[in-house]
């Protein structure tokens, strides 16, 4: 293998206690924020509904700390959280099954690639976010019957900007994470 293949496939080494180094109570107040700014802060700015910040969360989650149980539980509790503040008249858990599996995959990736390079980290947040919107359409229309449209342009777009938004994001959280710099 060459230097680039080996740096794409290299595991990152992690102390098993991360609870002790990561802030904790920083990230699930981020992530209450990120929950509740989906939902309020297209009443002030209608341009940003597309904004997926919970999603976004929940893939650094689990890209950064590749425990499937911890990001799938992790997922969890953002997409009931969520559905919680659906103001649709959507049963709760259809985002908690779209996040959970999302957190589940995303920590799953992390164990086989190198997810600390930006390019990477930019196309997974646009492959994820097109996950969760397509499993999110197609659980309203297989489990609930509904018969919503599935425009796989905007759906292209949107993640294109969620995936540009994500970078910004996860240097912040990156520097907020200083453990996750260990190789």
């Amino acid at each position: 293998m060459n230097e680039s293949s080996d740096q794409l496939l290299g595991r990152r080494t992690r102390s098993s206690s991360w609870f002790g180094r990561f802030q904790v109570v920083g990230l699930l107040i981020l992530t209450l924020l990120a929950i509740i700014s989906k939902f309020y802060l297209p009443r002030w700015i209608p341009s940003v509904e597309w904004l997926e910040l919970p999603l976004l969360l929940t893939v650094y989650f689990g890209l950064v700390f590749p425990n499937q149980i911890a990001a799938l539980t992790f997922g969890a509790f953002v997409g009931i959280a969520e559905d919680s503040l659906a103001p649709e008249n959507l049963p709760i858990g259809m985002y908690g099954i779209t996040k959970t599996l999302v957190g589940y995959f995303a920590a799953s990736v992390s164990m086989r690639f190198n997810v600390e390079n930006p390019v990477i980290r930019l196309i997974l947040c646009f492959f994820f976010y097109v996950f969760h919107a397509f499993l999110y359409w197609v659980m309203r229309r297989a489990l609930l019957g509904q018969l919503v449209p599935f425009d796989p342009q905007e759906t292209l777009i949107h993640g294109g900007f969620n995936a540009a938004v994500a970078l910004p994001l996860y240097m912040f959280l990156d520097k907020m994470n200083l453990s996750s710099r260990h190789n």
